[in-house]
């Protein structure tokens, strides 16, 4: 569909990227233009188009802030000159947002422009923390208010003491800084000192950070943490339900930040399994694939095709790439012939059932004693000719034991990885100014990228705490070249298998600290 000279007032949700609705994902996925907010989840906008102008429109830099009244302006002149723009708000637009405000001015600019809920952080925020607002045994009700101005002064029009009376739970949000004015204005107009409160930071995120306490003491452990804005405040006794229902920040990698360094189409799967089980991840990737620079010895296979007995794919990319160049040639799958098939890992022999093709042999580990013996318990591979598909710089272990073993082996690349340069600029800062609890690597060539990128022996001195996680033994070989150690190594050498590998070893941690 197309939509042109229109803005989309788009709430993007609290934090994490699964909260974002499914209308506002299709408009992201259509924009030329998106104005997003400084709280608006930075991975979101991997989902516009790779054309789309992206325009940082906060109050607060960096980069540079804009006005209310120069965003209000742009949003109007996009829309005329005939963009389909989407203003992406944190949360809902509606809520404490000045969407609103926006709404109004391009109303009266005789602007089109639709309005798409969000998932308030009201709501959000206090649910992953384990905060139930409303419940029979303590409130039938919440009231959601600013934290913007003094109480004591009346400034931002809040009519603290009758909010003192209101029964139910109080939410209060952008509190932080007056949280001491707020806790003793309440406790002066009737509610007890000893209500409790809890504060929660970066909610619905791997960062999250949540202390708690009651009227009396919440200021005071402000101040001890440093606890920073912004933040939601929740104000009730449906605080003490937290100890039983804090769901969140007790899943397995909860408070892990873990840096993801694969390639970015493959690389969601991946962050989105981290995220589900609680962490913090930065994708970073550090390569992506392209066509081989000579295809001459490729273009040969595939004339001779027919005469290969065996193809070895080592990777997901070595079958997208292959059949890439197939098709462009064959217009029928049975023009592959009578050949069969051999697949490193679960993840390359998925790729090639998505096309209907019989994988006879599997050896999960990508190591060449594992793949060789396996084609030998098939069958003698003496005199059989065997097409290897794989990346332009890869070890000779491999077909150097198959012709040891009597096969006839064209090594033949079908694609190469060139590093990667479009990582995103706020999780670099993150990493170079936090660092991380954990960096995955998932192939040599990722391992070789990022220490060309950060100089990862001397980051991991910057940074002790940070621990490396490989895919597998040809992996652990390119940190052993930087004379580093994988904390863990995936078992089995897959991703699935480095995931439970970090769950294990995080569980160990916890349990060593209890």
């Amino acid at each position: 569909m197309i939509c042109k000279g229109i803005v989309y007032l788009v709430g993007a949700g609290p934090g994490d990227p699964g909260l974002l609705t499914l209308r506002g994902a299709e408009l992201l996925r259509r924009a030329d233009t998106v104005v997003y907010d400084g709280l608006v989840n930075r991975d979101l906008l991997r989902m516009a188009p790779s054309a789309a102008e992206l325009i940082y429109g906060g109050k607060h830099g960096p980069p540079l802030p804009l006005s209310q009244e120069a965003l209000n302006a742009l949003l109007i002149n996009k829309a005329r000159a005939g963009k389909c723009v989407v203003r992406l708000k944190g949360g809902d637009p509606y809520v404490l947002g000045r969407g609103g405000e926006e709404a109004e001015e391009l109303a009266k600019a005789g602007v089109p422009f639709e309005v798409v809920p969000g998932i308030s952080s009201a709501e959000a925020v206090a649910n992953y923390a384990g905060i139930p607002l409303t419940h029979r045994a303590y409130a039938s009700s919440y009231t959601v208010v600013t934290g913007h101005g003094d109480p004591t002064t009346n400034e931002g029009r809040m009519d603290w003491s009758r909010l003192a009376q209101t029964p139910g739970t109080l939410v209060v949000l952008m509190g932080v800084k007056q949280i001491r004015s707020i806790a003793r204005t309440l406790i002066d107009h009737g509610r007890p000192p000893s209500m409790p409160v809890a504060m929660i930071r970066r909610g619905t995120t791997g960062r999250q950070q949540t202390i708690e306490g009651n009227l009396a003491t919440i200021a005071d452990l402000v101040d001890q943490t440093h606890f920073l804005p912004p933040a939601v405040t929740v104000i009730g006794e449906v605080v003490r339900l937290r100890e039983k229902l804090d769901w969140f920040e007790k899943l397995p990698l909860f408070g892990q930040t873990i840096v993801v360094t694969r390639p970015i189409e493959q690389a969601e799967p991946f962050s989105h399994r981290l995220m589900e089980l609680g962490a913090d991840v930065l994708e970073i990737p550090m390569i992506k694939t392209a066509a081989p620079r000579d295809n001459h010895a490729l273009a040969e296979a595939l004339v001779g095709l027919n005469s290969y007995d065996w193809i070895i794919f080592t990777s997901p990319n070595g079958v997208t790439w292959f059949f890439s160049i197939f098709f462009k040639k064959f217009q029928d799958m049975r023009d592959i012939g009578g050949v069969r098939i051999a697949a490193i890992g679960p993840a390359t022999a998925a790729k090639l059932r998505e096309l209907h093709l019989q994988v006879d042999i599997m050896p999960e580990e990508a190591l060449a004693t594992k793949v060789a013996s396996a084609m030998v318990a098939y069958e003698s591979i003496v005199n059989l000719r065997i097409l290897l598909l794989r990346a332009e710089v890869a070890t000779p272990e491999l077909p150097k034991m198959l012709e040891e073993l009597g096969a006839i082996v064209d090594d033949i690349p079908c694609y190469r990885t060139v590093p990667e340069t479009s990582a995103s600029p706020e999780a670099i800062a993150k990493l170079t100014e936090s660092g991380a609890d954990w960096i995955s690597f998932t192939s040599g060539s990722t391992v070789q990228q990022f220490d060309e990128h950060f100089h990862l022996p001397q980051l991991i001195k910057k940074f002790p705490q940070i621990k490396l996680a490989s895919i597998g033994p040809e992996t652990s070989k390119a940190l052993d070249a930087l004379s580093l150690k994988p904390t863990i190594e995936a078992n089995p050498h897959t991703i699935e298998g480095m995931v439970d590998t970090l769950v294990q070893t995080s569980k160990s941690v916890a349990l060593r600290k209890t």
